[in-house]
């Protein structure tokens, strides 16, 4: 009888470790990244920012339409490609006008640093071939729970005075974003420019298998160099005060 209770713990022991070993196995097959799938943005401006001033004329304005406009975009990645592309449409807007940026197409290849975008802008389309945008982002502790995922913030400066507050998971390996925003590990689901009172925030993200050779570049549109496209539409916007500067602003994305 003593012979036999060390083998007993002895298989004990041994069924315990096969155990472990399972689980251990188990979680990390569920720690997998997301290397593929579409995500919904929520794009949110605020109209009311456009009228500034005190005088009743501009109150009475504010009073007719909504403080913001919603529209929707796709964002499709696969590996180090992504696609971004307006989404669904919102049956309210049409008694809104467009503004710039509602129907801008951007296609990034994060391993050539190359990015395609067709922007639309006031009747005009236009072409733009460059390479990615460069951002000096500040990756913070902050953290937030955007649409199932927990997100890290990062803070930068674009284009001289533009603050950009975004959120980032790495559970999704590509470096992409809303826009032409990107550079961080992982993919931005949340994007905030609180000065300019605009947002991205994703809805939904599908995991889901994509057939990467939907995943292209638009060819549509007037082939621009990025600084001729720049002074265009600031040669355009010039007499339009301070709704054109934002103009401006927004086709710059």
């Amino acid at each position: 009888m003593k012979k036999t209770i060390p083998a007993i713990k002895l298989a004990c022991f041994l069924i315990t470790l096969v155990l472990l070993f399972i689980n251990i196995i188990s979680h990390a097959q569920n720690a997998a990244f997301i290397t593929e799938g579409r995500i919904e943005f929520e794009k949110k401006f605020n109209l009311h920012s456009l009228y500034t001033g005190n005088d009743s004329w501009m109150e009475e304005i504010k009073k007719t339409i909504p403080q913001f406009k919603t529209t929707y975009f796709d964002l499709t990645f696969s590996g180090n490609k992504t696609l971004y592309q307006p989404g669904r449409d919102v049956p309210e807007n049409a008694r809104l006008w467009s503004l710039p940026a509602e129907e801008n197409i951007h296609f990034c290849d994060f391993d050539s640093s190359m990015d395609i975008a067709r922007k639309v802008v006031y009747e005009q389309t236009f072409l733009i071939k460059d390479s990615t945008r460069a951002i000096k982002w500040k990756i913070t502790d902050e953290t937030r729970n955007i649409a199932g995922f927990e997100c890290r913030r990062a803070n930068a400066v674009i284009m001289d005075s533009i603050y950009v507050v975004a959120f980032y998971t790495d559970a999704i390996i590509t470096p992409g974003g809303p826009e032409s925003f990107n550079g961080l590990p992982g993919m931005i689901l949340g994007l905030a420019l609180p000065h300019n009172h605009v947002t991205w925030f994703a809805t939904k993200v599908y995991a889901e298998k994509i057939n990467a050779a939907t995943i292209k570049p638009p060819v549509k549109g007037k082939k621009t160099a990025t600084a001729a496209y720049q002074s265009a539409i600031m040669e355009a916007m010039k007499n339009w005060g301070d709704y054109g500067k934002k103009s401006v602003f927004a086709a710059m994305l």
